[in-house]
């Protein structure tokens, strides 16, 4: 299922805002590392971010001008890069470049709601909007708070029960050959 080539299986969650979907995620990335799994996230902003914060050197020097500026510690590092064009940013594929596979077992995409990329859609009934797994045939699986409410041929998974959507995720990737 998955057309974006990349080392190591991808899964994404796919919902429309104010969904639950980073809450999910901040349940459920202790689970799968609890099971040994080594995760590696990209979430896709709509908006502009900052990851650094005024008082910072790092933030001085990219105020300063500077189109790239790496962090590194002895714990971890980042890497800030301006985008030269104000309306660009990374795609997907873009995205997973800068994703050391041999650090990882498999990427979480949070986000990129039409990537071809297998998927769980969050749905919340209550927000009033449409199925996005009606018209995506990427996703696998629909995580739901009112199973009675969800109409689809696919797997429905309590989104409240966070061991569940580990199982399901470890299935994924027991198929994915992970």
């Amino acid at each position: 299922m998955q057309t974006i080539p990349f080392d190591k299986p991808v899964i994404g969650f796919s919902a429309y805002s104010g969904s639950g979907k980073t809450t999910l995620l901040e349940k459920l990335i202790p689970i799968l590392s609890a099971r040994k799994f080594r995760v590696a996230v990209i979430k896709h902003a709509h908006h502009s971010f900052d990851i650094d914060h005024p008082e910072k050197d790092s933030y001085k020097i990219r105020k300063a001008g500077a189109q790239q500026i790496l962090i590194s510690s002895q714990k971890r590092w980042a890497m800030i890069h301006e985008h030269a064009d104000e309306g660009s940013e990374l795609s997907l594929p873009e995205a997973l470049q800068h994703i050391s596979p041999e650090s990882i077992d498999f990427v979480i995409v949070e986000g990129f709601k039409y990537a071809p990329i297998a998927k769980i859609e969050i749905y919340r009934p209550a927000l009033d909007k449409p199925l996005i797994s009606a018209a995506d045939k990427y996703v696998i699986a629909v995580a739901t708070d009112e199973p009675s409410k969800v109409q689809s041929n696919l797997p429905l998974l309590d989104l409240n029960d966070t061991e569940m959507i580990a199982d399901y995720i470890e299935q994924f990737l027991i198929k994915s050959k992970v």
